[in-house]
């Protein structure tokens, strides 16, 4: 089970994009049939539309290649991830003088 995190493996899977571009939200959401991702891995989407007109919305079925992070990139990700959370402890709100 070791050795299996000390190696990266790519596959890939069907996938749905959503894509919204009005007043109201800009948002895209990518859709994974029958993955779960973990700390370190990565996805690479494939032929999705690039360009939505104001206004419009689409749902787009495409493939996406997910790569199995290995046991470095999973330590990174969480690293990482806690530094980036604790620079938004440094935000702070004044009120008006």
């Amino acid at each position: 089970m070791i050795t299996s995190r000390l190696l990266r493996k790519s596959f890939d899977v069907p996938c749905t994009v959503e894509i919204e571009h009005t007043a109201k939200s800009l948002h895209a959401h990518v859709h994974l049939e029958g993955v779960d991702i973990e700390a370190g891995d990565s996805v690479t989407v494939h032929d999705a539309p690039a360009y939505v007109p104001f206004g419009g919305t689409t749902v787009t079925r495409c493939t996406a290649t997910v790569t199995r992070g290995n046991l470095f990139d999973a330590l990174w990700a969480h690293l990482t991830g806690y530094r980036d959370v604790t620079e938004l402890y440094e935000v702070g709100f004044e009120g008006k003088a």
